[in-house]
């Protein structure tokens, strides 16, 4: 197991200075986040990029994410283009000797969450998703303004993005999904690169957009549509674990026998209610998933990628993106660390 951490760019009030603090971390987790949606990635911009990382003593061990275009996950006609462009980025990332690609494929909105500053008891913040909350959101009129999606829409821009998703079924975003992983594996794995899809978080519709990385199932339909080392998952406990019918330890021994499991995160939720929920601390004792069994279960399954603390909370006064503070994201790469050295001791 390689623990890795999320740095956001130059723009991160988080420095690499800092991250190379934490005890255990040997890797760093970006990507270039002033490339357009749908653009290819220069060579030189990825050659700068892990300079900058390695000059900090790092490895740059996972590109989260490069972005899949709308026009893609809607099947359009220009999707070819995209897509074309998505496997001239692959090709410069591999001969960068990037090993691992993290990408999604949920439409309009990546990661969601209906409040941004929850206060806990202990005096911490936190981010939550309540649905009776998000259900009386509308993002068209602005009353959606989170880190999880791309704040540059206009709101007519944002209207007609989700108008276009109206004849967009389960079935038929499946099918552009399939057609994408058909034309993207296969150059993946001529690059070397591992494709990593991460899980739609939260792992049901929102706003009326499908989606269909949620479940075993699903995952299971997506690994098994290309039949290529390449074709993986970013195992991600928080999103998976925010639906109690998900058996997370299951889904990891599935796939992680089978060395699908390309790169996790680990994070702690909090069950409320009925599809809501609250982030909370890694430990097991603070949230709704067993932590330690799941380490546990990637250990047994040989799971060697890397591995990263993710949302965390803000804690002690600090300031900046909301989820990616420094310092709870800091204990829980150490607690994780602390737990996989203990596996690693008393089982062999």
């Amino acid at each position: 197991m390689k623990m890795t951490f999320r740095w956001f760019g130059s723009n991160d009030p988080v420095s690499l200075g800092y991250i190379r603090q934490i005890p255990g971390v040997s890797g760093i987790v970006t990507a270039l986040y002033d490339i357009p949606v749908g653009e290819a990635w220069p060579k030189q911009s990825i050659a700068a990029l892990k300079q900058t990382v390695e000059s900090h003593g790092f490895e740059l061990a996972v590109i989260e994410s490069v972005p899949v275009h709308e026009d893609i996950k809607l099947g359009r006609p220009t999707r070819d283009r995209y897509i074309e462009n998505y496997n001239q980025t692959l090709r410069n990332l591999g001969e960068a000797g990037v090993p691992i690609v993290c990408y999604n494929f949920m439409p309009v909105f990546d990661w969601t969450r209906s409040q941004l500053a929850y206060r806990l008891k202990d005096g911490s913040t936190t981010l939550t998703f309540e649905d009776e909350t998000i259900s009386r959101m509308d993002p068209v009129k602005g009353d959606l303004s989170l880190p999880g999606w791309d704040e540059s829409y206009t709101k007519e821009n944002m209207q007609q993005l989700i108008d276009s998703y109206k004849d967009v079924t389960e079935e038929s975003l499946w099918s552009n999904l399939a057609y994408f992983l058909e034309r993207v594996i296969p150059v993946a794995e001529e690059a070397g690169i591992r494709m990593g899809i991460h899980p739609d978080d939260p792992p049901w519709p929102i706003f009326g957009l499908p989606r269909i990385v949620g479940d075993m199932a699903q995952l299971r339909r997506i690994i098994e549509h290309v039949d290529s080392p390449a074709n993986g998952i970013t195992f991600c406990s928080g999103s998976l674990g925010a639906d109690p019918d998900n058996d997370l330890l299951a889904i990891i021994r599935h796939f992680g026998t089978q060395k699908k499991l390309h790169f996790a995160h680990t994070r702690n939720i909090l069950r409320t209610g009925e599809r809501s929920f609250q982030e909370s601390s890694h430990r097991s004792a603070d949230g709704s998933i067993d932590m330690v069994r799941v380490l546990e279960a990637l250990w047994e399954t040989g799971f060697d990628g890397p591995i990263r603390p993710d949302h965390g909370r803000m804690i002690w006064g600090e300031q900046g993106r909301p989820g990616y503070g420094l310092y709870d994201r800091a204990l829980g790469a150490t607690y994780l660390n602390g737990i996989w050295e203990t596996l690693s001791k008393t089982k062999g």
